[in-house]
This record gives C-alpha cells, sequence and structure tokens, in this order.
C-alpha cells in the first residue's frame, strides 16, 4: 500500500511540474519561434565574420572580421513562414533579412531573396524595405537611428513586407521555394533585439 501511494504522489508531483512548466524558451504557445531576443544571440552558423556581441538592447555589430560581408544563418531551412524581428541602425548601415536561401553557404541577393535594409543604397530603389531585385519601393523608407520593426511573410509565391506598420513589399515570385534565412552585417552600426518566425 506504502508502494501505491508513493508512486500516486509522485505521478501528482509530475502532473503539477507538467502544468505549471513553460514552454520552450524558443517556442511560444503560438508557434512563433525566437531566433534573438534581446538577452541571447541563439544558435547560428556564420558565413563571414563580424564582432557580433550581446549589449544591454540586443546583438550586435559594428565591425567585419576581413573584407566579406557577414552573415549569421539559421540552421534551420524554412519554406513558408511569418518573421518578425526588431532592429536598429546607424545612418550608414547595411544590413538585411535574407530569405529562403538556396545555399546556407552561399548567401547573397542571387541565391536568397534580400529583404533590405540600407538607407543609403547607391540605388534607392531596392534600398530599405524593398527586396532587391524583386520589388522596389518607392520613396524608399528610413531606418536609421531608431527602432524599426519588419515584418515578413512568405507563403508559396507570395511575398509581403510590412515595415513599421507600413506595407513596402506585395509581390508574386517564384524564384526561390525554400531555405534558411540570414541576418546580414555589412557596414555601420547593426542591431537586432528580437527575431521571431513562426511556420505557416
Amino acid at each position: 500500500m506504502m508502494r501505491i501511494t508513493a508512486i500516486a504522489t509522485g505521478l501528482a508531483i509530475g502532473l503539477a511540474a507538467l502544468q505549471y512548466s513553460n514552454p520552450a524558451a524558443s517556442q511560444s504557445e503560438d508557434g512563433w519561434v525566437t531566433l534573438v531576443s534581446d538577452t541571447s544571440m541563439g544558435d547560428w552558423d556564420q558565413v563571414g565574420k563580424a564582432n557580433w556581441t550581446m549589449v544591454d538592447d540586443g546583438l550586435v555589430a559594428n565591425a567585419l572580421d576581413g573584407k566579406d560581408l557577414a552573415y549569421l544563418v539559421s540552421k534551420t531551412p524554412y519554406t513558408d513562414f511569418q518573421i518578425r524581428a526588431e532592429f536598429y541602425t546607424d545612418a550608414d548601415a547595411n544590413s538585411g533579412i535574407f530569405i529562403r536561401c538556396d545555399d546556407p553557404k552561399v548567401i547573397d541577393g542571387k541565391t536568397c531573396y534580400e529583404v533590405n535594409i540600407f538607407d543609403k543604397r547607391p540605388d534607392p530603389t531596392y534600398g530599405t524595405g524593398a527586396i532587391v531585385d524583386v520589388a522596389k519601393v518607392s520613396p524608399m523608407p528610413k531606418a536609421a537611428d531608431k527602432w524599426n520593426t519588419f515584418e515578413i511573410t512568405a507563403k508559396g509565391t507570395k511575398l509581403t513586407v510590412v515595415l513599421n506598420g507600413e506595407k513596402t513589399v506585395d509581390v508574386e515570385d517564384s524564384k526561390h521555394a525554400t531555405g534558411p534565412i540570414a541576418l546580414q552585417y555589412g557596414s555601420g552600426v547593426v542591431k537586432f533585439r528580437k527575431v521571431q518566425i513562426r511556420p505557416l
């Protein structure tokens, strides 16, 4: 009888622990997976090198280690998804969020869709808020010297980008179907304090 009581007590404690435990830190109950938070850089592969470090308000880089542009590349490929990202850049920054990259070791605007963050891009039609060589933005919004929010949705051939509540891209394109996402560091000061993705 004591053994049965002990087992029952153990089961009750176990059930209580399950009931009150939090969901995994990286995934919320509504399906959002946190890739970068204000306290964690997350787990990425790197292509090129930048001085990514965690600071009080998130993940920051302000210099390249070498001549090549640097990317943090997700270890998981994604097909249909939504991204929510909070970022800060200075006026000289060249950055972006690359999606559906064909090759996780070759990240650029030809092998991925490049959702651009580049206020001083020489051709502003594909500057901040655009998808380079796919969807122009006019007039180009400015992201420098403030926190911004990107909402990026890829569902089939439909791609949409919303920057700070304003839609900048709504386009159909079929060049890239699936692949990892990547965060770019090219120049200036670039910070990310939250990057989340939800598969659709």
